[in-house]
């Protein structure tokens, strides 16, 4: 009594929790999140589909200066815009009960702004401009920067950090799981 019907049923409640690092209350919620950021389009439709901009407002995203790549790299569609599914495994993904592993790879794939599958020094500029905010450094702070990172990290000396190389310092850094994170 006084209980509002799941819009899922058993069986798919079922599924996403064997599918996220998430208890059925936990999805419950996060639907209910979801829905909150465009109740008149969710409403009682399971399978919407919110712009870019919509998943944008929710808080931890709006001031990430990532928010925008997080979108894009769950985005079944590539573009940014997300269905319900798609915001289920962002919020999974950086959920305390995730690995550190499987964190490694989406933060890799996030920092990875051209998708050569290396961070080079294009990808390095961006990471730092977003993280210092634009016009913080000068360029030949950056370039100092990026060259202690490619100095520290690219075991191969190759001017760009693979994925191995990647996870090597995400393995070494004790914060990155906790930095990694979106609370529902």
């Amino acid at each position: 009594m006084g209980q509002t019907k799941s819009q899922f049923t058993d069986e798919e409640l079922q599924d996403y929790e064997d599918l996220t690092f998430f208890s059925k209350k936990e999805i419950l919620l996060a639907h209910k999140k979801f829905k909150s950021l465009a109740p008149e389009k969710v409403g009682h439709n399971k399978n919407a589909k919110l712009s870019k901009s919509k998943i944008l407002e929710y808080p931890e995203l709006r001031v990430n200066p990532f928010g925008d790549r997080i979108c894009k790299v769950f985005s079944s569609s590539n573009d940014g815009d997300c269905t319900f599914e798609d915001f289920l495994d962002m919020m999974s993904v950086f959920s305390d009960a995730c690995p550190k592993s499987l964190k490694a790879e989406y933060a890799f794939r996030i920092f990875d702004f051209d998708g050569d599958d290396m961070l080079g020094v294009s990808d390095l500029k961006q990471v730092i401009e977003r993280l210092t905010g634009p016009n913080n450094l000068n360029d030949s702070d950056i370039k100092q920067l990026i060259q202690n990172v490619l100095a520290e990290a690219d075991l191969d000396d190759d001017g760009a950090l693979s994925y191995p190389e990647f996870e090597h310092v995400i393995d070494k850094a004790s914060d990155f799981s906790n930095s990694f994170r979106i609370r529902l």
